[in-house]
C-alpha cells in the first residue's frame, strides 16, 4: 500500500488553457505549504480509492484566494506530462511503474540516480524546470492562433535553472532559436493589439507581456488584472526587465564583473547582452571569460544533494560556485534535435540515439546535448553524459571547452545543430564528419 507523489507542477497560465499549451514550472512556485499538502493528500486518497497500480497523474484547478479546488482529470496512465515529470525530477516513472505492474514492491525498486536509496521517496528539487510548448500554427494559413482548452502544441521544451528568470529565458530560446529570450521579439504595433493579445491569449502572449514590461506601458498589477497570471510569476519577469534597464545605454566597456554576472544569472545570453550594449557575441564572451564568469555544471540528483548522486544527468547554471562533476576529459558531443515540430520529429531522435550507441560500442565516451523531454536521447542511461541544455553556439562551446571534447557531431539532429556548424567551426570547435563549409554549401 505504498504511494508517493513524484512531481508537483504549476501552470504559469491560469485555468482555461490546456496544460499542454501552458508554460509550466516544476516544482510549483506560488502555492502555500497548506495548499501543497492538501492537494498531495488528496492525490494519495484518490489513487488508493481507484486502486491504481503503477503511475498516475492528476490535474487540479485551485482557487487563487481560497482552499477551494476541483479535480479536472485523473489519468491512470503515462502521458506527455509523465515524460516531463520524469525528466524534471530524474525519477524514471515508466521504469518504476513497469516494476510495480510486475508485482515488485515500491520499497524494493532501487533509485536509479543515487543507486543507494529506494524508489519509495519523493524527489526534492534544488532547481526550477520550465516547460514551454512548441506551436507550428504559422505553417497553416487561416488557422486560429488562440490557445484554450483544446491542445494545439506539437511539442515542448524543458529548461533547467536555479531561478525562474534563468530557467524561463533559456526555455524561450529553446522553443525557437530566433527568440533571444524574454524580450519583445514579436511586436504589437498598437495598444489595442497588445491588449487583445493579453486578454485573448495566443502562442505569442509571453512576448506581449515582455513588450508591456520593457516599454513600461502596463504595470505588473494591470497585467495581472488582464491575464490573471499570478503576481509572483509576473514579478520574476519584471526582475529580468530591471536587469535590462540597468544595462540600457551602457557600452561593453562600462560593464563590470558584477553587472555581467547578474545578467548571466538572470538568463541573458551573450547575444542578448551584445545587442543591448552595441557589441558582438564574441566580444561579450571574451570579456565574460576574462572576469572568470563561466557556467557551473550541476547534477539532477533527485534529492537536493541530501545523498551523494551517481548520475550523469547534468545542466549548467550561473548560480553555482563549483561543479558537481569533474570535466569529462574527452569524448564526442552529439547534438540533439530540440523540440518536436512539424517536419522534425522522432526520426532525428532515432538518429541521435543511434549515433551515441555506436560511439559507445566503439569505446568512445558519448555526450548528448538536447532539451526535449519526450525523447529517448534525453534518457540519462543512453550516454556517458547528458546535458539537458540549450543547443546554442554559446552553450555548446561552454561544454566543449569544459569537457575537453574531441569533437562535435552536428549531422544527426536536423536543422538546429546543422545551423550551428559555421559559428562553431569559426570558434575552433572540431566538427566531425562533413566540414562546416561543405554543410553551408549544401544548405
Amino acid at each position: 500500500d505504498n504511494c508517493v507523489t513524484v512531481c508537483n507542477m504549476e501552470n504559469f497560465d491560469p485555468l482555461g488553457i490546456h496544460t499542454g499549451d501552458s508554460i509550466v514550472m516544476a516544482p510549483s512556485q506560488t502555492m502555500s505549504d497548506e495548499e501543497y499538502h492538501m492537494l498531495r493528500e488528496t492525490a494519495i486518497r484518490v489513487v488508493k480509492h481507484l486502486g491504481i497500480v503503477g503511475e498516475c497523474n492528476i490535474q487540479y484547478a485551485l482557487h487563487p484566494e481560497s482552499l477551494e479546488y476541483c479535480i479536472i482529470e485523473v489519468n491512470a496512465r503515462l502521458s506527455r506530462s509523465s515524460a516531463l515529470a520524469s525528466k524534471a525530477t530524474g525519477y524514471p516513472l515508466a521504469f518504476v511503474a513497469a516494476k510495480l505492474g510486475l508485482g515488485i514492491p515500491l520499497n524494493e525498486v532501487q533509485n536509479a540516480v543515487t543507486k543507494k536509496t529506494q524508489a519509495c521517496f519523493e524527489p526534492s528539487l534544488d532547481y526550477i524546470v520550465t516547460k514551454i510548448p512548441r506551436w507550428d500554427m504559422s505553417k497553416f494559413q487561416g488557422v486560429a492562433k488562440n490557445i484554450g482548452s483544446a491542445m494545439k502544441s506539437v511539442g515542448e521544451v524543458m529548461s533547467i535553472g536555479r531561478t525562474m528568470e534563468e530557467s524561463l529565458q533559456k526555455a524561450i530560446r529553446m522553443v525557437d532559436p530566433s527568440n533571444p529570450g524574454f524580450q519583445p521579439t514579436v511586436r504589437f504595433e498598437t495598444m489595442d493589439d497588445l491588449m487583445q493579445e493579453l486578454t485573448v491569449p495566443t502562442d505569442r502572449r509571453i512576448f506581449a507581456i515582455a513588450q508591456a514590461m520593457y516599454e513600461k506601458t502596463l504595470s505588473v498589477s494591470e497585467i495581472h488584472d488582464i491575464t490573471k497570471i499570478d503576481h509572483w510569476f509576473l514579478r520574476r519577469c519584471e526582475s529580468i526587465v530591471k536587469t535590462w534597464d540597468a544595462m540600457k545605454g551602457k557600452t561593453l566597456g562600462d560593464m563590470d564583473a558584477a553587472m555581467l554576472l547578474e545578467a548571466k544569472k538572470d538568463g541573458f545570453s551573450d547575444i542578448q547582452i551584445a545587442e543591448f550594449v552595441n557589441s558582438t557575441e564574441e566580444e561579450v564572451r571574451t570579456k565574460r571569460k576574462g572576469f572568470d564568469i563561466t557556467p557551473s555544471t550541476k547534477q539532477i540528483d533527485t534529492l537536493a544533494a541530501e545523498y551523494p548522486a551517481d548520475t550523469n544527468y547534468l545542466y549548467t547554471t550561473y548560480h553555482g560556485s563549483e561543479d558537481d562533476v569533474e570535466s569529462a576529459d574527452g569524448g564526442v558531443m552529439v547534438l540533439g534535435s530540440g523540440a518536436y515540430r512539424i517536419g522534425s520529429s522522432i526520426e532525428f531522435d532515432w538518429c541521435g540515439v543511434s549515433a551515441i550507441r555506436t560511439l559507445r560500442a566503439m569505446g568512445k565516451k558519448a555526450t548528448m546535448v538536447n532539451y526535449n523531454p519526450e525523447t529517448v536521447s534525453t534518457d540519462y542511461d543512453e550516454c556517458d553524459r547528458l546535458y539537458f541544455d540549450e543547443l546554442s553556439a554559446e552553450r555548446i562551446r561552454d561544454i566543449y571547452e569544459k569537457d575537453n571534447a574531441e569533437g562535435v557531431v552536428v549531422s544527426v539532429g536536423g536543422q538546429i545543430p546543422n545551423g550551428l556548424a559555421i559559428p562553431l567551426d569559426a570558434a575552433g570547435v572540431n566538427i566531425m564528419g562533413t566540414s562546416a563549409a561543405m554543410i553551408d554549401n549544401a544548405e
